[in-house]
């Protein structure tokens, strides 16, 4: 069976070299209590059609709901190529790109991936890529550390997510890193309070979120100075698509930009996979963990790609590599380039201005119908968080039994909600209607 990794005399003779007669003499050092001796659970042999019409059933048991969710992941139209071009045995099945003779194709689109994510960060480099937003704010984290050198101490806002966060301070801890809290003051990051923060002159580096996990617009203006007057840079975890209508973190002054790229076309997916953006200045280069690749010209003079500043991970510098981060989201960065790609500046831009009417429509009507109010009074792109003098959990259900997952609870009384371009009027009528008539 060709399927099967080894023959009869491929185990006699591994058997033979081990010194065992038999696989059961093999594992003999098994407890006897740990062994399994029963019959395996499993159904019995079914034809092509069988297992066709067993899984059909099976999907069938997910219950499809008109997503209102956002916190992190939000339900953005893909436009239908997208999955046919990266089921291609050429990308499905490519493996990291080491020889660039033969991976100019795979090689181009990182490279494109690369161009687009500095384009709408606005800063000067990017690596390709990362596995989530989230590891790559804790990336992040960690080169602001190792550029400090002595500083071990990083600020986090308390309005970037929650989950975001934790992975931060995992990362941190496990790498002697001290991670201390930015208060919020009225859904924004205290500003006041990070100056306090930053007086001890032991910061390596700042992290703020753009919108923030409320859905908030923040003003950073002045942050970027306050944090290099004391030698500590500027991180800045944002949503790479609603960059395409606000001020980039590089014209807030930050040093890194990271983030998820799912909104950029990437589908809910029930959590993954997803793809990470990490970039930064020219100055932090050297700092950026996994690939980079580079534009250059063959000995025909013929533009070409490769990788490059690979030796500080993968070669002869592995020791004071950030991190080694090899075979990574480089499927997911190609999904992003042809989002982008077909969407353009005028389709990212038209993305926004539907979210952001179908959002605040939603936000207006939701505070008429008495149950609700608004948690904040900030400005916001397509997220917002609402109070309710109903049980959350109660308007949840209700939603629910609507077939719509109706947002996000972040408090005993108070429910998150994000807009995109998905959704239509009629599904943001029925909504407003299940919560009116509570």
């Amino acid at each position: 069976m060709k399927y099967f990794p080894h023959t009869q005399e491929d185990i006699d003779s591994m058997l033979k070299v081990a010194g065992v007669k038999s696989l059961d003499d093999l594992f003999s050092e098994i407890p006897e209590q740990l062994i399994f001796k029963r019959e395996f659970a499993l159904p019995e042999a079914m034809s092509e059609v069988e297992i066709r019409n067993f899984f059909d059933t099976l999907g069938k048991k997910n219950c499809k709901l008109t997503c209102f969710a956002g916190a992190g992941v939000e339900d953005h139209y893909a436009p239908s190529i997208i999955t046919p071009l990266i089921q291609r045995g050429e990308f499905l099945t490519a493996y990291t790109p080491y020889q660039p003779e033969i991976s100019q194709g795979t090689l181009q689109y990182i490279f494109e991936y690369q161009s687009m994510i500095c384009e709408l960060t606005g800063m000067d480099v990017t690596n390709a890529s990362m596995y989530d937003g989230t590891t790559a704010t804790a990336e992040a984290m960690m080169m602001c550390v190792a550029a400090a050198k002595k500083r071990r101490k990083v600020l986090i806002s308390s309005t970037i997510n929650p989950k975001v966060k934790k992975v931060v301070e995992t990362y941190a801890f496990y790498n002697g890193v001290t991670v201390e809290t930015i208060e919020e003051r009225d859904g924004v990051t205290n500003l006041d309070n990070l100056r306090d923060k930053l007086q001890g002159d032991d910061v390596a580096g700042v992290i703020v979120a753009q919108p923030n996990f409320y859905g908030i617009i923040e003003d950073y203006t002045g942050v970027a100075e306050m944090c290099h007057e004391k030698k500590a840079l500027m991180v800045m975890n944002a949503n790479p698509s609603a960059l395409a209508v606000l001020r980039t973190p590089a014209e807030w002054g930050a040093d890194i930009a990271c983030g998820d790229g799912q909104t950029l076309g990437i589908p809910m997916n029930y959590g993954g996979p997803y793809v990470g953006y990490l970039a930064c200045t020219n100055s932090l280069v050297r700092k950026l963990p996994g690939r980079i690749v580079g534009s250059t010209t063959d000995v025909d003079g013929k533009r070409a790609y490769v990788l490059t500043l690979q030796a500080r991970e993968q070669h002869i510098r592995r020791e004071k590599a950030n991190s080694n981060i090899c075979s990574n989201q480089s499927l997911m960065a190609l999904y992003v380039t042809i989002y982008t790609s077909l969407m353009g500046h005028k389709g990212l831009k038209e993305v926004n201005k539907l979210s952001y009417a179908g959002a605040h429509y939603l936000a207006e009507q939701l505070v008429a119908t008495g149950k609700c109010s608004m948690a904040f009074d900030k400005p916001f792109l397509n997220e917002f968080a609402v109070k309710t003098n109903v049980c959350p959990k109660k308007i949840q259900a209700a939603l629910l039994e609507k077939g719509i997952l109706g947002g996000v609870r972040i408090a005993d009384d108070m429910l998150l909600f994000c807009v995109t371009e998905q959704r239509t009027k009629a599904q943001i009528e029925l909504l407003i209607d299940t919560v009116k008539n509570l």
